[in-house]
């Protein structure tokens, strides 16, 4: 079994902020000592850091919860309650993370030691003596913490290569790779010997060095699903050159201009842009006996079937095998890639806006609905936070609450929807009364 793994989906769970305190200063000789509760501490964060020592996502397979600390409570003469440290988790690079809900892209990691917050925590409540007022010189009330931010993530490996092999499976990829970089693929004489992308560094005589990758055999409907194609297709689209490489020989009985054609449709049914990056033909296999008739068969189909207009891509005859015609094909990769730059993998309507953490004045404080045993439901974001953060042991806390709905127009709104005095009203699990 492979121990590559290059898709996930995680659930992470920032930290709670600490509930504030209730309590008084009741000291010898300080009369009247007032309110003393301290404020909560920060819920950690869940942040995910880049880590070059990483390749796969093999690490969430198994664990795929991710749950940060809550703060401390507040405590008694006024301390604020310790903050909780962050939550790290390590990802390979290469790593884009996109929420599971919307499907927009949250982040692209790429950068060793890149962080990112993926799930920030609550902010901690307030203690009673936050809310002291002249009028209100004692006050019974405390805030609970914030809840912390909690989402489904889904994680996507892409390989960080300059240069990408494609081609059908057995036209020599990974034979080429291991003959240009010290990678050492495993290599066999059957369809799908490579089911897991491979990674080379390969170092030109002129000083120049680039990452290429060999990735599992494409066959003809592979961006619909079909072989293995489709589960790697994904790593092509780091690269900014594409080394398409064609078994000249015609070994397997195949055309290799009708390969060239496949080849590319799949990459164009797949993603568009991938037929934006540049290509150069690697004739392999030239070694064989009917390699340099097929090779010339092929440049006239190739330039019968391309615009006059249009620049051929460049046809470099290799052989693996005896190494022939390796350097030269290495120095016009390393050209290209100079004068190649970098692909943007997303537009702007694929990533999501630099999360806000406030309240969207747009957006309805609350809305109401009914449910199926005739409650009044209530929900919405602010409303469900000022919920959360009420503590319900405190009556002056309760008041407070009950206030804050007023004055947000909810006991209006019951009664224009028709709500009548001894109507259930439910926010989340908690049922209350509507008084009219």
């Amino acid at each position: 079994m492979s121990m590559f793994l290059d898709t996930a989906k995680i659930q992470v769970k920032a930290g709670n902020g600490g509930d504030g305190m209730v309590a008084f200063r009741r000291e010898k000789y300080v009369p009247n000592g007032g309110p003393w509760g301290g404020d909560g501490g920060r819920g950690g964060n869940v942040v995910f850091v880049v880590d070059e020592g990483l390749r796969t996502l093999m690490d969430f397979r198994y664990n795929r919860h991710f749950k940060a600390q809550s703060g401390e409570k507040g405590m008694t003469k006024g301390m604020h309650g310790r903050g909780a440290e962050d939550l790290i988790v390590r990802v390979p690079q290469g790593t884009t993370v996109r929420d599971a809900e919307t499907g927009k892209v949250l982040t692209d990691l790429v950068e060793n030691g890149q962080e990112f917050i993926v799930a920030r925590g609550g902010r901690g409540g307030r203690g009673n003596i936050r809310f002291a007022t002249p009028k209100n010189p004692a006050p019974e009330i405390s805030e609970n913490g914030e809840p912390g931010q909690e989402r489904e993530l889904l994680l996507e490996l892409k390989v960080l290569a300059d240069v990408g092999l494609v081609g059908f499976p057995s036209v020599g990829k990974s034979t080429l790779l291991s003959v240009i970089t010290a990678a050492k693929p495993k290599i066999g004489a059957y369809h799908f010997t490579t089911i897991v992308p491979n990674l080379g560094m390969v170092r030109t005589h002129s000083g120049e060095s680039f990452a290429v990758a060999d990735l599992p055999g494409l066959i003809e409907g592979a961006s619909q699903g079909v072989g293995l194609g489709t589960q790697f297709l994904r790593h092509i689209e780091r690269t900014r050159v594409i080394l398409h490489v064609i078994d000249m020989s015609a070994s397997e009985g195949r055309d290799p201009y009708e390969d060239y054609l496949a080849i590319n449709k799949e990459l164009e049914s797949y993603n568009l842009r991938l037929m934006e990056r540049p290509q150069i033909i690697v004739a392999n296999k030239m070694d064989m006996p009917d390699s340099a008739e097929n090779l010339k068969v092929f440049k006239e189909k190739l330039a019968a079937n391309y615009d006059e207009f249009a620049e051929l891509p460049q046809i470099f005859p290799i052989s693996s095998l005896t190494k022939q015609g390796l350097a030269t094909l290495l120095d016009a990769t390393a050209e290209l890639l100079d004068k190649t730059p970098e692909f943007l993998l997303y537009d702007e309507s694929e990533m999501e806006e630099e999360a806000y953490y406030g309240f969207d004045e747009e957006a309805p404080a609350f809305e109401i609905s009914r449910d199926d045993d005739a409650t009044w439901v209530l929900s919405g974001d602010k409303l469900e936070k000022l919920f959360n953060m009420t503590n319900f042991d405190r009556d002056e806390a309760v008041m407070k609450f009950a206030r804050q709905l007023r004055g947000m127009g909810v006991d209006e709104a019951l009664r224009t929807r028709g709500a009548k005095d001894g109507d259930l009203v439910r926010i989340g699990k908690f049922e209350f009364e509507f008084v009219d």
